[in-house]
């Protein structure tokens, strides 16, 4: 088992995006749009662990490569009263892509809106039956300045 030699790769222009949700419940996404979650703002701390968790992939992901990244950029929106999307956008100039870094992103910020707001999704047991992150993809992939 090896990391994929990359040695004689030239340094191109690189950009990927992906996706993810999260479903809650709909008194939930009430408190997050009100202010009033706890822990505090789930919305703006998603973001923030979903760029820290991008710069750090490669110490998450084995065998994925150490790139030197040259933007990441996390949105966060509410898509509808019981639903939360995330949208990462990472960006560099390496020799290989930055998929990984934006699927880690999205999944990342979607966790620490799942553990923000943990409290208001459990049931009277202590389960999640309504909590669910679905839907990570990569949505685009642009390579050398075009689209793949």
């Amino acid at each position: 088992m090896s990391m994929v030699d990359i040695t004689g790769k030239p340094e191109v222009y690189r950009e990927a995006s992906a996706k993810g949700r999260i479903k809650l419940r709909k008194e939930t996404v009430k408190l997050i749009l009100q202010g009033k979650i706890e822990k505090g703002d789930p919305i703006n701390t998603a973001k923030i662990a979903g760029v820290l968790a991008a710069k750090n992939t490669n110490s998450l992901i084995p065998l994925c490569h150490q790139i030197p990244l040259t933007k990441v950029d996390v949105k966060v929106r509410v898509v509808d009263d019981s639903t939360i999307e995330v949208e990462s956008t990472v960006k560099t100039k390496a020799q290989t892509g930055v998929e990984m870094e934006a699927i880690t992103a999205t999944a990342i910020a979607l966790i620490t809106i799942w553990d923000m707001t943990k409290k208001y999704e459990k049931d009277r047991e202590g389960q999640y039956p309504y909590t669910c992150i679905q839907d990570i993809r990569v949505t685009e992939k642009i390579k050398g300045g075009r689209t793949i």
